[in-house]
């Protein structure tokens, strides 16, 4: 018996790499850090804006790598043990991270800003253009 998917209608048509990325996104489960992606309402009708905010505390600008590879924002956070400390107890974790947000295609990154242990990252949102073709039909008798 075959896997019946959403991607799998006679009507989607090329959408085999969208439904692969799908699938390798939900299979990175782990909930750290935790994010907010909200709106920004543009101005003077500037498009939208959307801005990632990942709570990143403990970590410095030096700690994190933001960047773009093919249409996946890629957030990296890499912390080193400081082994001159003695820890009595150690509750906060010195740990790594890696949280992948997948983009649309024109999305493009204005910017990334660490502030009191949160990274805002902020995503210039294209107008979508509705593009109307049409195709020529030719009679083959």
């Amino acid at each position: 018996m075959t896997r019946m998917t959403p991607f799998s209608s006679p009507l989607l048509l090329g959408f085999d790499t969208i439904e692969k990325t799908l699938e390798r996104v939900a299979k990175s489960g782990d909930g750290y850090p935790p994010y907010n992606i909200e709106r920004l309402r543009g101005t003077n009708g500037s498009g939208d804006r959307l801005r990632i905010t990942l709570a990143v505390a403990g970590f410095s600008e030096s700690d994190l790598e933001v960047t773009v590879e093919d249409n996946e924002l890629v957030v990296r956070g890499r912390q080193n043990d400081d082994t001159e400390r003695e820890f009595l107890h150690r509750g906060i974790a010195a740990r790594q991270f890696q949280r992948i947000f997948v983009l649309a295609d024109g999305m493009k990154v204005a910017g990334a800003e660490l502030r009191n242990g949160l990274l805002a990252i902020d995503l210039d949102r294209p107008e979508p253009e509705r593009l109307v073709r049409k195709i020529n039909i030719s009679v083959a008798d």
